[in-house]
């Protein structure tokens, strides 16, 4: 098995909603999620003109490649309602692979690990919450060491805390 942590935001509609919907799909068609985040709310990244983010890290145990991951996750955005115009657009989900066991792989439409996740918040906030002695495979810095070095300024905030006692289902 292996492990892939997962990085999921919406900013359109029921933003919890589509939260709770990505993790149950998830669960269904990509592996067994073992351990989550809190819910952080943040600002939109690269953009004013849209609505802030909901953002969660959900780390699961899949059989699947890297490449049959990307493929299901990005079935279960389009199945609930991403489309997907510009890069900074609103979301109703984003799924994003941020680490694959200790891979490191480029490909034209796959970056493991996910090229930017050191130089956002919301995305080390919730990996520092999760594990902040994680190294990441290519710049060998911890999760906790990346976050003392990022100079994004964007507001992370805890939305919902995670519930450490119960799976999902």
């Amino acid at each position: 098995m292996n492990q892939v942590y997962l990085l999921l935001g919406s900013n359109k509609g029921y933003r919890y909603k589509y939260l709770l919907l990505a993790k149950y799909y998830i669960q269904q068609v990509a592996g067994n999620i073992s351990r989550q985040s809190s819910v952080y709310e943040t600002e939109p990244w690269g953009t004013t003109h849209t609505s802030n983010y909901l953002n969660q890290i959900v780390v699961i145990q899949t059989p699947k490649t890297p490449f049959q991951l990307l493929k299901v996750l990005q079935k279960i955005e389009k199945n609930l309602g991403r489309k997907n115009k510009h890069l900074n657009a609103a979301r109703t989900i984003d799924i994003d692979i941020l680490f694959y066991n200790e891979l490191i792989f480029h490909a034209k439409n796959l970056t493991i690990p996910h090229p930017r996740l050191h130089l956002r918040n919301f995305t080390l906030q919730p990996l520092l919450e999760l594990d902040k002695s994680y190294t990441h495979p290519i710049y060998k810095k911890t999760i906790e060491e990346l976050a003392k070095d990022c100079e994004d300024d964007m507001k992370v905030g805890i939305f919902r805390k995670a519930n450490t006692n119960s799976r999902i289902k």
